[in-house]
This record gives C-alpha cells, sequence and structure tokens, in this order.
C-alpha cells in the first residue's frame, strides 16, 4: 500500500470519529488523570519508604500517607473502569455509524450490483471487517495521545528530582515509535493482504454450502473440499504473517524500554556506591529520588508499551479500511433514483414509457429502447426466452436499476420518485420466496402486522396456505427455520402469496411465480394471484404460456426489444414469435 493512500485511508478513519469525539476526548483526560494519579502514588510509596527505612519514623506518623495511597488506587480502578466503558460506548457508536453507511450504500447501488460479489464476502465487510475497528476508536486513537503527554507529564515531575535519569528516558523515548513505525508498516500491508484474503475464503465457503447439494450430485464434493482446504491453508499462512510483524513490533518496544530502565537502575545504583556524583541538584542521592524515579521509569514507557499492544489495531483498520473505501466510493454507471416526489391517491397505477433503455450498474443496456403504455388496472403478461429483459424491466420499476429516456408513474417520471415510498405502492412475488421471519404468521403480516385475525384466516384460506397448515405441529406459530427449510418450495411460495394478498397494492409484479412448483402447488399459486390481478395494475413475467390466456395483453419480447402484442387469442393465430413459443411448448410437452 503506498503512502497516498495509506494517508486517504488514515483520513477516513479519522473523519468517522466525529460523532463520538467527546467520550474520545473525556477517555484522553481520564487518561491524563490516571497518569497524574500513578506520579502520586510513585511519590507516597518513595515517601513511605524514605520515612521508614532512612528516618526510621514510626508507622503511627504515616497512617495520612496509607491512606491516601489507598484512595489514590481506588481511584485509579474506577477511572480504568470508566475508560472501558467509555471507549465500548464510542466504539460501537462508530461501527453502527459505519455500519449504517455500508447498508444505505448497499440499498443505494440494489442487488444487480451487489450480486455480482458472493454473498459471504459481503457478510465479512459488514461483520467482520467492521468490528475490526473496535479498538483502534475505542483504544488506539486515546493512547496515541497519551503516549505523547503522559512521558512528558511524567519527565516533569522527574527532571526537578534527578536531571540524568530525566535525560536518560528522554533520549530512549523517540526511538521506540521510530522502530515501532518502520515495523508497523509492514503490518498494515499485511492486514490488508489478510483481509482481502478472508474475503475471499467467506464467499468461497458461503457458496460452497449454498451449493454443497449440486457439488454432490457431480461428485465434486472431494474437490471442492480440497480447495478450501488449500485456501484455508492460505489465510492461515497469511494471519500468521501478521502476527509475527505484530509480535516484531513488541520486541522492539520492550528491548528498548527494557535497556533504557537498566541505565536509570545502573545509574542509581552507582550513585549510592559514590563512583558517579553527576545528575543531582544540591542535594545527594537519597532513597526518596531513587525510589521516586525507579517506580516511575517503567511507567514512563507504559503508554508507548500500550500503543505497541494496540498498534496492531490500527493495522486492522487500515486493512478493513481499503475494502470499505474501495466500496463506499463505488458508483453505479447512471443514478437510480434522486428523486423525493410522492403519488397521490389509491387507484392502480398507470405505466408510460418513451425509448426507455434499461442499464446495468456497470452501464451495460440490458433492453431497450421500448415504447409502451400500460392502462390503470391493465393486466400484462410478457414472455419470450431466457434473457430478453423480462426480468431487468421488473427490476426497474422496483428501482434496482438505473435507465435511459422515460418512464412515467401516474405521469410522474419514476426516478424523480422517493424510492421507499414508491415500494410501499408495490407488490412483488418471485419465483425463489425469501421468507426473513422466524415463523409462518410473521412472515405472512411481515407487511401488515396489526392485521385481524379474521383477514389473516381469509387471506390464508385465499392463497391456499390452509390446505397445509394442519400438517405443522403449531400451525401459523411453527418455526419455519433458516430459508424455510421446514417447507417446500411449493408450499414457501403460497406463503409469499399470502403476504402479497393482505397486503394489496397499486402495482403486482409477478416474476415466474410458478417456476419450480409441482403441477397442484402451481394451480393454486396462479389461482390465487389471478384473483388478486383484478384489483391492481399487474405485469407477470412467465414462460408458461398456459398463464396468459386470461390476461388482457401479451407482451413478446426478444433480446431486449419488445416484438410483439396483443392478447392470447389472436397472437396464437398470427404467425411471429408468440406461435414459434406455443409451437415449441408444444413439441417440448409431446
Amino acid at each position: 500500500m503506498n503512502k497516498t493512500r495509506q494517508h486517504e485511508l488514515m483520513h477516513w478513519l479519522k473523519k468517522q470519529r466525529k460523532p463520538v469525539q467527546f467520550w474520545l476526548r473525556l477517555s484522553m483526560l481520564l487518561g491524563l488523570l490516571s497518569a497524574g494519579l500513578i506520579i502520586v502514588q510513585a511519590g507516597l510509596l518513595a515517601t513511605l519508604l524514605q520515612s521508614l527505612i532512612v528516618d526510621q519514623l514510626p508507622p503511627t506518623l504515616l497512617l495520612k500517607y496509607f491512606g491516601l495511597l489507598i484512595i489514590t488506587s481506588a481511584l485509579r480502578a474506577l477511572i480504568h473502569w470508566g475508560r472501558e466503558r467509555i471507549g465500548f460506548i464510542s466504539g460501537m457508536g462508530i461501527r453502527s455509524r459505519i455500519r449504517k453507511i455500508v447498508l444505505d450504500k448497499l440499498e443505494q447501488l440494489g442487488p444487480s450490483w451487489v450480486q455480482g460479489k458472493p454473498a459471504g464476502s459481503w457478510a465479512t465487510i459488514i461483520l467482520e471487517q467492521i468490528d475490526d475497528m473496535q479498538d483502534y476508536y475505542s483504544r488506539y486513537l486515546p493512547q496515541m495521545y497519551l503516549a505523547a503527554f503522559i512521558p512528558l507529564l511524567i519527565l516533569m515531575a522527574i527532571f526537578p528530582i534527578n536531571w540524568a535519569t530525566g535525560l536518560i528516558l528522554l533520549i530512549a523515548a523517540p526511538l521506540i515509535p521510530l522502530f515501532m513505525m518502520l515495523v508497523g508498516m509492514g503490518a498494515a500491508e499485511a492486514n490488508r493482504r489478510n483481509f482481502i484474503s478472508l474475503a475471499r475464503l467467506s464467499g468461497k465457503f458461503f457458496d460452497s454450502l449454498r451449493g454443497l447439494d449440486t457439488l454432490r450430485l457431480f461428485h465434486r464434493a472431494q474437490a471442492e473440499t480440497d480447495q478450501i482446504r488449500a485456501t484455508s491453508d492460505q489465510f492461515r499462512r497469511r494471519t500468521m504473517e501478521v502476527l509475527r510483524l505484530a509480535f516484531l513490533s513488541s520486541a522492539v518496544l520492550e528491548f528498548f524500554a527494557a535497556v533504557s530502565i537498566a541505565m536509570v537502575a545502573v545509574y542509581f545504583g552507582f550513585s549510592y556506591l559514590g563512583a558517579l556524583d553527576f545528575g543531582r541538584y544540591h542535594t545527594g542521592v537519597t532513597v526518596f529520588s531513587g525510589f521516586f524515579v525507579l517506580m516511575l521509569a517503567p511507567e514512563f514507557f507504559q503508554p508507548l508499551r500500550d500503543l505497541g499492544t494496540f498498534y496492531h489495531a490500527k493495522a486492522q483498520a487500515l486493512g478493513a479500511a481499503e475494502s470499505l473505501v474501495t466500496f463506499l466510493t463505488s458508483e453505479a454507471e447512471t443514478t437510480i433514483n434522486t428523486g423525493n416526489k410522492k403519488l397521490s391517491g389509491d387507484d392502480p397505477i398507470t405505466l408510460i414509457a418513451n425509448q426507455l433503455e434499461i442499464i446495468a450498474t456497470n452501464g451495460t443496456r440490458l433492453a431497450g429502447p421500448l415504447n409502451f403504455s400500460v392502462v390503470a388496472g391493465q393486466r400484462i403478461a410478457i414472455v419470450g426466452h431466457s434473457g430478453a429483459g423480462k426480468s431487468s424491466l421488473l427490476s426497474l420499476l422496483l428501482g434496482f436499476l438505473p435507465y435511459r429516456g422515460s418512464i412515467t408513474v401516474n405521469g410522474v417520471e419514476l426516478r424523480e420518485l422517493d424510492l421507499t415510498a414508491w415500494r410501499q405502492q408495490v407488490s412483488w412475488v418471485g419465483q425463489n420466496p425469501y421468507l426473513p421471519a422466524q415463523t409462518l404468521a410473521e412472515n405472512i403480516l411481515l407487511a401488515k402486522p396489526d392485521t385481524h385475525e379474521t383477514q389473516l384466516q381469509q387471506t390464508i384460506k385465499r392463497a391456499y396456505v390452509d390446505e397445509f397448515l394442519t400438517d405443522l405441529p403449531q400451525g401459523l406459530t411453527t418455526e419455519i427455520g433458516d430459508q424455510a427449510a421446514r417447507l417446500s418450495v411449493g408450499q414457501a411460495q403460497r406463503v409469499a402469496v399470502a403476504r402479497a394478498l393482505l397486503n394489496p397494492c397499486r402495482l403486482l409484479l409477478l416474476d415466474e411465480p410458478s417456476a419450480n412448483l409441482d403441477v397442484n402447488s402451481e394451480q393454486r399459486v396462479m389461482s390465487a394471484l389471478m384473483a388478486a390481478s383484478h384489483a391492481q395494475t399487474t405485469l407477470l413475467v412467465t414462460h408458461q404460456l398456459e398463464n396468459t390466456v386470461d390476461y388482457d395483453l401479451i407482451w413478446v419480447m426478444e433480446r431486449g426489444l419488445l416484438i410483439q402484442q396483443g392478447d392470447h387469442a389472436t397472437l396464437s393465430k398470427t404467425a411471429g414469435a408468440f406461435a414459434n413459443l406455443l409451437s415449441y411448448r408444444c413439441e417440448a410437452s409431446s
């Protein structure tokens, strides 16, 4: 990672701390207060030793010093607890803020952009990499300032007592951060590579789990296991490389700290023997001065030790920030929605397209130019071969794809609509139902949790959910498991249909709702959706041409263009793409 890039990432990391700046400053002030108490403690201990050993005062005269020593120890413990608590609060606040920024960016880019990267890598970015920034904000940033101020505070206490030991510590202090910085550059680069490797491993492992049945079917399970093992071993080696550099950084710090403390101890030893006679002021080297300086010498290096311990957190944060900044600066080729207008009324939707071109997030044209009009309440079936642009049109209407040209919704340009408000006007049922809630009832009530029990039971009957409800142990309160594992595909699809029926909107989008269903489930699902389509403007994408018979209009798409329009009776008797599809379906079924 070059210095320019590292500087950009550090600037981004520091910019994120603004919402919790107060807590970070409070943590730093508490750290300085704790350092002041350490100096007081050292002074009290040195005074007690001087009084007991040299002056030979009775302990009863020193009770106040013992009391002050206990009070300072208790205050230090309380301050340490407060700093830990403040660090957790500040780190949690920043992590929540960054996670919200990432999720908002994902929503802005849409699923068409997101699906180009394995789901496991997104989980790594949103969870692990953001969590790895906790110690950077809660520990490293406050400690970076304390490592500069606390040694100065201790030097201010040492120099008036003995300038020689103050000079030894002052000379040694700059060497430690210098060598730590040299080692730390390598640690940051190693962490960056480690995060990239972790994202790839997570994505690979998650995709392998999802495709486990397919891998077994084609006898590729062992080969995939070997590949994951090799990737895991590579990640292990990278992790060990990071740890080696982290230990090297600590070793550099401990070496210089140990040498410096040893020099201070040697100086006082020879001074007590009379071999050295410099560094003191008017009085000789006393027990008080010796113990005071020797107790503060380790504390002089302790902030630098703590900084070295947390320096690994900085390297982690830099590695995580590179992935995050790269993602957050990613831009779709064309903005999807930027408006804030909202539709009025509750009537079905009217759509008018003029020279509409549907664009992928990388700028590739997926469909168009398209010219069409859909009147309020009209039911349109869209057919064509795979890749013709049918699903792209639905994704555009859902606000997931950008476009050029014009498409208006009740006279308002789609890109000028408020995306959240617009999606509340749309119901969608796809071929892969998504049931995120825990129980069957919660998934049906997802959009309208306050639905009356009578309306819920009516909807369950309309969607034919009641046909399998008695087979479930707890009925509507049955937990369906991860990815609706307790339900068959057909049952899950009926639940999705019930959810759409319970919350009728002004536009109903159906994307292959009967795909992958058995005959009985397909009949039930399409019957329920057919009844619902009469109450709203409906667009149905399907390969099952028999489902288009009762629709008002059929659009035939090919290579992103709308090449035929008409009802089923007219198109089936007219030579063209629809008749060819019918003929192909008849031959395939026979």
